[in-house]
């Protein structure tokens, strides 16, 4: 493997990048990042080996992008760059589309160009269960047969991107699985998400915005099971067990209502339930989303092993001991933008 990991200095992308450093079948990694304010160069400053290559660029570049998959020679793109917070993209959806769906048309386009010079290149695009929508209570979680119905900006932009994918599959017959998995956690999470934004909250006694009532329902997966996923996705497409074109869910088996993981948090950090405050719900905000990961057991043989317990306690470990991290990315402006969206 000669891979490009798109959005590699973001949250997912940083992890899946250590994963393959330790991966035997892979000599090449290069780290496409264009930087920008969830993407941190300090997620991989400390990633040392001699197939690790950064490149400071936007998805966007077709030329660079092209030039890339020629000189060296690249086999497969792990395509992560993505806009991916649902509060931004309800202020501002431009970016959104930029990103998610005209990036991804400059990825595509530039793996036909390659494929008519005979370059086969795979594509394992990084998806998210948001496009399936909203599920009530008593529904069953989604399998990867669930129709594709967005209710928030971002989740049609990333829905847009999924169909570009299988629209080039189909008429230009690329080599292209795709992968939509409930939701992340873990280290080096950008703290706008849940979890970093409570625990650094908490940890700093200051307020802990709750939209609602607090009941919205998500599937939780520790980023380390997700990227393993990511990568057996990958090894099914080359061995066949996977065709083009096909969709695997990966989920946590782990869904908590919000407030129960903000009472989570709380105890463990020793903070205090003074501190939560009730927020205005987010406009159109999805009432629970949940994974059936069947599919990716059974073709895979891959299911996520790190309890929530365990993933939950490391993580605030984790941002425990790296104040350092912290630091550097929570800038006055991603502060004042918090204190905004949350009107603190």
């Amino acid at each position: 493997m000669r891979a490009i990991v798109t959005g590699g200095c973001g949250f997912i992308g940083s992890h899946l990048i250590r994963k393959l450093v330790d991966y035997d079948d892979c000599e090449l990694i290069i780290n496409l990042d264009l930087l920008t304010y969830s993407g941190h160069y300090e997620n991989c400053d400390d990633v040392i080996s001699e197939k690790y290559l950064f490149e400071y660029g936007s998805i966007n570049d077709k030329n660079l992008f092209l030039e890339l998959l020629k000189t060296k020679n690249i086999t497969t793109i792990f395509h992560l760059a993505a806009e991916s917070h649902v509060d931004r993209s309800i202020n501002s959806i431009e970016p959104f589309i930029s990103t998610n769906i005209d990036g991804t048309r400059c990825i595509l386009e530039a793996i036909v160009e390659r494929k008519k010079e005979g370059q086969i290149i795979d594509l394992i695009h990084i998806s998210t269960d948001e496009v399936y929508g909203s599920l009530e209570k008593e529904d069953l979680p989604f399998t990867e047969l669930c129709s594709v119905k967005p209710r928030n900006p971002y989740a049609a932009t990333k829905a847009a991107s999924d169909h570009l994918v299988l629209a080039f599959v189909n008429t230009y017959d690329i080599s292209a699985v795709i992968t939509r998995c409930s939701n992340n956690y873990g280290p080096r999470q950008f703290p706008e998400k849940l979890i970093p934004l409570m625990i650094l909250n908490a940890m700093e006694g200051k307020f802990l915005p709750i939209y609602g009532d607090g009941k919205q329902v998500r599937d939780w997966i520790h980023v380390s099971d997700h990227v393993n996923g990511i990568i057996a996705s990958y090894e099914g497409l080359k061995k066949k067990v996977l065709s083009s074109g096909e969709i695997i869910n990966f989920g946590g088996d782990t869904e908590k209502e919000n407030i129960e993981i903000v009472n989570k948090i709380i105890d463990i950090v020793g903070a205090s339930l003074s501190q939560i405050k009730y927020v205005e719900d987010r406009l159109g905000h999805d009432r629970r989303y949940a994974m059936n990961s069947l599919k990716a057991k059974e073709k895979l043989g891959w299911e996520p092993i790190i309890s929530w317990e365990e993933g939950l306690k490391n993580t605030i470990r984790w941002y425990l001991d790296n104040e350092k991290w912290v630091d550097s990315i929570t800038s006055g402006e991603y502060r004042n933008w918090i204190k905004k969206q949350y009107k603190l």
